[in-house]
């Protein structure tokens, strides 16, 4: 309108109100409107995140060592006379009692040998009859003066003589008696017998091994374990607290499952294996099923101390910064606070935190990766997760991993 006006009027002059001081105002004020409603736009809603309180309770400490099984006795069967074996009377890997017969030597050697060596003491006998009858018969002679006394005393050495010769005539026919009865190889012991190293019709001797048997009722685990647990365990029997050590060992099988008899420690090695640190433990179960055999792979986990009213957040709290460590803490206003911790032994799915936080606070378990220092953020409680028996993963994120158990 201004512009068409002063298009009309042929004077120029001045613009009109409309064009004036006021207008521009009223423009400014409209630009201005529109700028404020662009920059207002709704707040962003604050991250969600999942929590879980700082949990206050008695830890136990578990431990877990490699070892395998061995048996309580195992005797290795060897022959104790030389010959051919005829047969063998047993099941290969088969239980078998004490006493039981294994093996059988051809005995027709060994049963002629006998009767030589009875005939031998026959002789031996006969030989002392004489000398005895001869003895007594010269005595009173000797006393009349009707033979000498030297003769006497042949007499009587000669008696000595044939005494001494049925002495070894006996020995003799025991000797044979015990060739005869090698040859039946029986089982010093109740247990496992292997399978046979020898076959029918093989020469056997002294040197040679047939089978070995194992008593596996109870069963020994041999594993290594360190010097400083030794100690632990040293200080334990000599506290008068053994009785502690009583079934206290877990047995752990090849397929996972945990075997239903628990077992208890006893000292075995001699020396600590001054290149590894460890000493050997031999723990001992109870084996009446005859499950286990020798030579199995065994892990064994043990309860080894318990940290009295210990602090546990979950393992997925923590946030892994090249050896140090840091968990994100929402306080009661739902502001989060980023701090250093210091953990501890390692129970089931959580850590023991020795360091950095108190009982109840709440640390952020799912979205950890996301929240800042200072940043408001939304509050979900984690749910309950059910009870579970403790790992036996016991070193600490920071601690570097013992191979014998520490």
């Amino acid at each position: 309108m201004c512009r068409q006006e002063a298009r009309n009027t042929k004077t120029p002059g001045p613009r009109s109100a409309a064009c004036g001081p006021a207008g521009l105002a009223a423009l400014a004020v409209l630009g201005l409107g529109l700028a404020c409603g662009q920059a207002e736009q709704p707040e962003p809603h604050p991250l969600a995140v999942v929590v879980a309180p700082v949990v206050q309770q008695d830890v136990p400490v578990w431990r877990e060592w490699v070892g395998t099984t061995q048996g309580f006795n195992n005797a290795k069967i060897r022959s104790q006379v030389k010959g051919y074996l005829l047969r063998r009377t047993y099941a290969e890997g088969s239980y078998v009692k004490q006493g039981q017969l294994l093996f059988e030597i051809d005995p027709r050697e060994f049963e002629a040998q006998l009767q030589q060596a009875r005939g031998t003491l026959g002789e031996a006998r006969a030989m002392l009859g004489k000398s005895t009858l001869t003895v007594k018969r010269f005595t009173p002679l000797a006393a009349e003066g009707a033979v000498s006394q030297q003769e006497l005393d042949d007499a009587v050495q000669e008696k000595l003589r044939d005494e001494a010769s049925v002495l070894k005539a006996r020995a003799g026919v025991a000797g044979a008696k015990l060739n005869v009865e090698w040859t039946r190889i029986v089982s010093p012991i109740g247990g496992i017998a292997g399978i046979a190293a020898t076959q029918i019709g093989d020469l056997v001797s002294p040197s040679s091994e047939l089978t070995t048997v194992s008593q596996v009722d109870p069963i020994k685990v041999e594993f290594p374990i360190s010097e400083s647990a030794y100690l632990r365990l040293a200080r334990r029997r000599q506290s008068g607290t053994a009785s502690s050590l009583e079934n206290m060992l877990i047995l752990i099988l090849a397929d996972g499952t945990e075997y239903p008899h628990r077992g208890t420690p006893y000292i075995l090695g001699r020396e600590v294996n001054p290149s590894t640190g460890t000493i050997s433990i031999e723990g001992r179960f109870p084996n009446p099923e005859r499950m286990l055999r020798p030579g199995q792979f065994a892990r064994v986990r043990a309860i080894v101390d318990t940290l009295p009213k210990a602090l546990l957040i979950p393992q997925r709290a923590i946030r892994d910064l090249q050896g140090s460590y840091e968990v994100a803490v929402v306080g009661a206003d739902d502001t989060v606070a980023i701090r250093r911790v210091q953990v501890g032994e390692a129970t089931g799915e959580d850590w023991v935190v020795t360091k950095g936080l108190k009982a109840g606070e709440r640390v952020v378990v799912e979205g950890v990766q996301k929240v800042k220092q200072g940043m408001k953020v939304s509050v979900k409680p984690a749910p309950k997760a059910t009870s579970s028996k403790a790992s036996s993963k016991t070193e600490s994120p920071a601690a570097s991993t013992d191979a014998s158990g520490s």
